[in-house]
């Protein structure tokens, strides 16, 4: 293998950029669940669902937040020391960032979502891993739809 010849060959490549103005390789920071209030609420208002690797909370942001217009879809993730050594928890997590970035469209409008991954993640195929978390944002995107239907013929307008 030989040298590189020119600085230019040297510079890591950054995302190119699309016509909209936005990057190729989407971020997942502004979509992330990061305090604890934000969790508890969710879990108070959410029922536990389970999946081959992992359980999950899908609850609807607070009105406020939704008719505010801010509404983005949240996830959040969990590790508990259960999962394994700093270093397996890192892992996983690593893991479902990655497939969750790559599938970050398809996250519920209006709602926040917990995964709470199983031991297994860190072991398991990544194509499997991903489409583990596309069924489950799929499903998860249903049901906030329904939620937000039934909530919008329930509350008075």
């Amino acid at each position: 293998m030989t040298a590189p010849n020119t600085p230019e060959e040297i510079k890591p490549t950054k995302p190119h950029k699309t016509g909209n103005g936005s990057s190729t390789k989407q971020s997942l920071a502004g979509a992330r669940l990061r305090k604890h209030s934000d969790f508890q609420r969710a879990y108070a208002a959410a029922r536990k669902r389970q999946s081959v690797s992992m359980s999950w909370f899908l609850a609807l942001q607070p009105e406020e937040i939704r008719s505010s217009g801010h509404s983005n879809a949240r996830v959040g993730l969990t590790a508990g020391k259960v999962l394994g050594k700093a270093h397996e928890r890192n892992r996983i997590k690593r893991r479902m960032r990655e497939a969750l970035r790559r599938h970050i469209d398809l996250l519920p409008e209006g709602a926040d979502l917990i995964l709470h991954p199983r031991r297994v993640v860190l072991t398991m195929e990544f194509t499997k891993l991903e489409a583990e978390i596309v069924r489950i944002l799929t499903q998860a995107r249903a049901d906030a739809e329904r939620f937000a239907s039934q909530s919008r013929l329930v509350s008075p307008a």
